[in-house]
């Protein structure tokens, strides 16, 4: 068969084979974020493009070359490329900061990016995150970074399959005179940037850091340590201390910036040393302070993550964790003959009234047939309904694994499968 239409080029189809393990961790992280204090929040798959222009920044590799973007009438909109402009937007939008104190929030969610597709890549991908409104100490940055590290813990991902790369960024204050450093460095090195950095070096110089063609070339630009202001440094070895003491492991990297334009302060990445290749981080977050007003907001400080759930995945089949098996059902119906179908889709009805899984043929197969489809169900127990159990209100209860059957009451039905399960 020629088949007419497929997915787009970097979206895919989750199967029924593997919709198990998407549901596995979807319901880890839940359970992570609730132990945490956080609540679930969900956003809109559409938002105005003017958003992200505004959050994310329009010389970002997102808004500029990556964001779906289209038109309807006199408004702009676009699909959502992350997470956490739509999370700000719905905070401002419903007030959520009139309660006061901290507000700490979780979503996961679909985004989409027209980036060229690859391994832990997609243009439509998945994510975990969270975001924390109101908390300005470095307790907040440590607490969501030991939270992080404890998510893939609990998942099953060993702590030295990771690696946690931490970066401070400064603040409106001590930033703007490190930018000029970068831009002069860049500069005087011009001609040996790549295309994308020359492009972008007068607007957004902190952009050649993570270029990952230039990166020979950046080793040599300036750190941000001396440029830091006293507020910023107290901050970030605040953060460092605390992360010590909490035992959590992590690596300076003085190149990470992260590519979007709203993040203070505290930058932040997970990488994982198999399983995702080239494009390696399985999250990355930090401080966006400012953002909040920036959308029209009170001053708001603010921190959050994005954990990538196909990345996630691919590591955790890539290190071999021990995950679940597909969910089976517990018992299968076999009708034999017409006048017992009726019978079985009433039991198998009054069986998943009591919690059970069942299944049953829908097609008026063969009872050797139905058999087939028993033992490929994975269900332990088959149900047998003949002439003789349907003349004693009964029915046989086969054992698909040692094969032994029991007559059994249709009335007492349930609950001898629940016992003997």
């Amino acid at each position: 068969m020629e088949l007419k239409y497929r997915a787009l080029e970097g979206m895919h189809d989750v199967l029924p084979e593997s919709s198990h393990l998407w549901q596995y961790v979807e319901s880890r992280w839940r359970t992570h974020c609730h132990q945490y204090g956080y609540r679930e929040i969900r956003t809109p798959l559409l938002e105005t493009a003017e958003l992200f222009e505004r959050s994310v920044g329009e010389t970002s590799d997102i808004v500029s070359k990556e964001m779906y973007v289209f038109q309807r009438g006199e408004e702009r909109y676009a699909l959502k490329p992350e997470g956490t402009a739509p999370v700000v937007r719905a905070y401002l939008e419903h007030g959520l900061y009139a309660a006061g104190g901290v507000q700490k929030l979780y979503y996961i969610t679909p985004f989409f990016r027209g980036e060229r597709p690859q391994k832990g890549r997609y243009r439509q991908a998945h994510q975990f995150g969270v975001e924390i409104f109101g908390a300005a100490h470095p307790l907040a940055d440590a607490e969501l970074l030991s939270m992080v590290m404890a998510f893939f813990r609990v998942l099953g991902i060993p702590d030295d399959a990771l690696e946690l790369r931490l970066n401070t960024i400064g603040c409106p204050d001590c930033r703007p005179a490190y930018r000029e450093a970068v831009r002069a460095f860049g500069r005087a090195h011009f001609g040996q940037l790549c295309n994308s950095c020359q492009a972008r070096l007068e607007r957004n110089p902190l952009r050649l850091l993570d270029c990952k063609e230039c990166v020979a070339l950046t080793a040599a630009a300036p750190p941000i340590d001396p440029y830091l202001c006293d507020a910023c440094r107290t901050h970030f070895e605040s953060l460092q201390s605390l992360l010590k003491s909490l035992g959590v492991a992590y690596r300076r990297d003085a190149r990470l910036v992260r590519g979007l334009d709203y993040y203070t302060r505290t930058t932040f990445e997970v990488v994982a040393e198999r399983g995702l290749g080239a494009q390696n981080a399985l999250c990355g977050g930090g401080r966006y302070d400012g953002l909040v007003e920036e959308l029209g907001g009170p001053p708001t400080p603010a921190l959050g993550v994005g954990i990538g759930i196909e990345r996630t995945l691919l590591v955790l089949q890539a290190l071999q964790v021990p995950l679940p098996e597909p969910p089976s059902i517990d018992a299968y119906v076999v009708a034999f003959g017409d006048s017992a179908r009726l019978v079985a889709l009433q039991i198998a009805q009054r069986l998943r009234a009591a919690g059970l899984a069942v299944d049953l043929d829908l097609e008026g197969r063969s009872p050797k047939a139905q058999m087939r489809l028993a033992n490929r169900s994975g269900a332990r127990y088959a149900i047998l309904l003949g002439e003789t159990e349907l003349q004693q209100d009964a029915a046989t209860v086969k054992d698909l694994h040692t094969h032994e059957q029991t007559l059994v009451s249709q009335a007492e039905l349930s609950e001898w499968i629940r016992t003997h399960l």
